[in-house]
């Protein structure tokens, strides 16, 4: 019971501290996209996308974050997570599409990678449970 315990505790402090460091990668990303900031402006527009779509991420960025941090909403959470894994695994493919340099492509892979740990090691209270 105890070893049981252990695990669950090891568990909840993987999460937190990866989910916390997501959540502040996606909130200050979002910071940037929303101020239109010229480096993150040049950066899109070398992607081949339209500034417009930095207001549409940064937004949809907070508000995932929101429904990450926030308890309940299971189903939110997974839609949440979903999100941020198209938006950062898209980021990854669109930087390596146009032959980006592994420190510009760095800051995509390390966010997609806070997402996978964060979304796996999420405590069971924090998980849809399919009931057959």
């Amino acid at each position: 019971m105890e070893t049981s315990n252990r695990s669950e505790k090891r568990t909840k402090i993987i999460y937190w501290i990866f989910t916390l460091w997501m959540a502040l990668g996606m909130v200050s990303t979002a910071i940037v996209q929303l101020m239109k900031n010229k480096d993150e402006l040049a950066n899109f527009t070398n992607l081949g996308y339209p500034a417009y779509l930095m207001t549409i991420i940064g937004v949809w960025k907070l508000l995932g974050v929101i429904a990450i941090l926030i308890p309940k909403q299971l189903l939110l959470k997974e839609w949440a997570y979903a999100g941020f894994f198209f938006v950062m695994s898209g980021a990854v493919i669109s930087h390596l599409i146009v032959g980006d340099t592994a420190g510009r492509t760095f800051p995509a892979v390390l966010l997609l990678v806070l997402v996978i740990i964060s979304w796996y090691f999420r405590p069971a209270n924090r998980k849809i449970s399919i009931q057959s």
